[in-house]
């Protein structure tokens, strides 16, 4: 089970970045879908963004769930190991 603090709950945990195309690879441990805001935090990295788009295996998805390793854009490097939370809105 995924653990939950306060309003986040852990999703996932960075697996690789990608720094040419700014791409995080995120292994998923508890389900995510476009439009969810997340908090990547890690020892030098902090980043709130919302979900706007993921891709399992190079196919678009709207959804994923435990298992899966996601290619998201985001706003700035991460780092392998950095943790992925889902937070309430």
């Amino acid at each position: 089970m995924a653990e939950t603090t306060g309003d986040k709950q852990l999703v996932g945990k960075v697996s690789h970045y990608f720094t040419n195309i700014g791409v995080a690879v995120i292994d998923l441990e508890a389900p995510l879908n476009a439009g969810d805001l997340i908090k990547i935090e890690g020892a030098t990295t902090d980043i709130l963004q919302t979900v706007e788009s993921m891709q399992v295996e190079h196919k678009q998805m709207s959804a994923a769930g435990k298992g899966d390793s996601v290619g998201m854009k985001v706003k700035d490097r991460v780092r392998g190991g950095d943790n992925v939370y889902k937070l309430a809105r």
